[in-house]
């Protein structure tokens, strides 16, 4: 059992004892820690609340809804809805904050609190350890009976989300139908499977095939977006000669494509393709995490724009957005903020996005896909043991790399002529990620490999 505190949330496995997993226990707590915090800080006694479709999800609801109650807070509940949307709806119904309940791309035994602020954003790292402060030290109270909070069922941000996305300039509806694109669909039986049927039927897309769009939770495969993950919508596409494929996580928050040879898009090019849209259309900056690829800051700098590289996760890249005037930004796991919209990864706008660009492109996904400049990642990640040290083992592994240049504000990532490597304890698993990125995926990988050697070379002299 697994349970993890950080900035991304309180995540955990269900079941277990309380303070080893995400219990019932440790939901009230943390429930109760959080929505305590909102009225400290904002005197606001209204929350958003939305799920996505995992098994665990309407347990874990009924919980949060009674303690935030329990605290005389008012719940709005959107029911089955996503991330995005949920940070759509926490400013529109002007609430202090909002809880989204899903582990994201974590199987089905995971569930999570994400938090938002009153702006539908993430939480700061230190109003996270306020959270958690409080819920440590029990520093809340519960209200008498009379001043329990109301509960309000509320189904209309679904629309209200598609509306605002084609209200927007350069989301062109006439060019998506005029494209009569022919478009596969994988939506992991989450959420997903009520919203993006929604989207791109209000985009014109007459023609959907649509697979694992049943929201009961049961994940067919593994819900991460990876290729590995995706072979049977590669199927799909090749099969019914769609023009493309459509991939989002359980909560909607991130977004690749299936080119129609049922080739991969790649990832980490959802960000670069609708980046490189607006920038044909907007001046300005953009802003990626350290483990994204290289080929964001090429597509900037050639429109005109400064690149920006923030510490992984979506705060950190939200904030540094900000402190530059980016226009576009997100992570290379598929995730799109566009601050025109909210400053939150939202798939949703990524489609109406990327169609509009494609459809005005005039070409098949996989020629657009080879006008951008040709990247490798590799993904490796080594599982964490109690007794490693793992800031001693980067200062380790930077000395020995002391003639390249290096940056330590997220683990540690070495820059060197043509590649990068980046190693940084995940926010979300007991695990080192090791991102390494090259022009061709041999150097890639060799690198990654050389890291881990080195890693494992160190580890052992200690």
């Amino acid at each position: 059992m697994t349970l993890i505190k950080s900035i991304s949330g309180i995540r955990g496995t269900i079941g277990g004892k309380a303070g080893d997993g995400l219990t019932p226990i440790d939901i009230v707590k943390f429930t109760a820690a959080y929505g305590s915090w909102v009225v400290n800080k904002t005197q606001n006694k209204k929350i958003v609340l939305g799920r996505d479709a995992r098994i665990s999800g309407e347990m874990v609801n009924n919980l949060v809804i009674g303690t935030l109650q329990g605290l005389g807070i008012e719940v709005i509940d959107l029911g089955l809805s996503t991330t995005p949307t949920v940070e759509i709806a926490v400013p529109l119904e002007k609430a202090g904050g909002g809880i989204i309940l899903t582990a994201s791309h974590n199987p089905k035994q995971w569930n999570a609190l994400k938090l938002l602020n009153e702006k539908g954003e993430f939480i700061s790292d230190a109003d996270g350890k306020e959270v958690l402060e409080i819920a440590e030290n029990a520093d809340f109270a519960f209200a008498d009976v009379n001043e329990l909070g109301k509960v309000v069922a509320n189904d209309t941000y679904l629309q209200k989300h598609i509306d605002i996305i084609l209200a927007l300039p350069l989301v062109d509806v006439e060019a998506i139908k005029k494209a009569n694109f022919k478009i596969a669909i994988d939506c992991v039986n989450s959420s997903g499977g009520i919203f993006i049927p929604a989207l791109l039927k209000a985009l014109g897309v007459q023609t959907v095939y649509e697979l694992y769009c049943e929201p009961n939770g049961e994940f067919p495969h593994n819900p991460e977006p990876l290729p590995e993950n995706l072979t049977e919508i590669a199927k799909v596409v090749q099969e019914k000669r769609a023009d493309l494929g459509i991939v989002v996580d359980p909560d909607v928050d991130r977004l690749c494509f299936v080119n129609e040879d049922g080739t991969m898009f790649g990832e980490e090019y959802t960000l670069v393709a609708v980046a490189d849209y607006i920038l044909k259309n907007t001046a300005g900056n953009t802003v990626s995490n350290l483990s994204s690829t290289r080929a964001l800051r090429d597509v900037t700098e050639k429109a005109g724009g400064v690149y920006n590289a923030a510490a992984v996760g979506e705060v950190n890249v939200v904030n540094q957005m900000k402190a530059t005037n980016a226009i576009i930004g997100g992570e290379g796991n598929g995730g799109i903020i566009y601050p025109e919209l909210h400053y939150g990864r939202d798939a949703l706008v990524g489609i109406a996005l990327f169609l509009s660009h494609l459809a005005k492109a005039g070409t098949s996904i996989s020629i657009l896909r080879s006008t951008y400049p040709q990247y490798h990642i590799s993904k490796n990640k080594i599982t964490l043991t109690p007794e490693m040290d793992i800031d001693s083992l980067l200062i380790k592994v930077q000395e020995k790399y002391k003639n390249e240049k290096t940056s330590t504000i997220d683990g540690l990532k070495i820059d060197f002529a043509n590649e990068w490597v980046h190693l940084r304890r995940s926010n979300t698993e007991p695990i080192i990620r090791i991102y390494s990125e090259a022009e061709n995926e041999t150097i890639a990988e060799n690198l990654a490999n050389k890291i881990i050697s080195d890693i494992k070379e160190i580890l052992q002299l200690n």
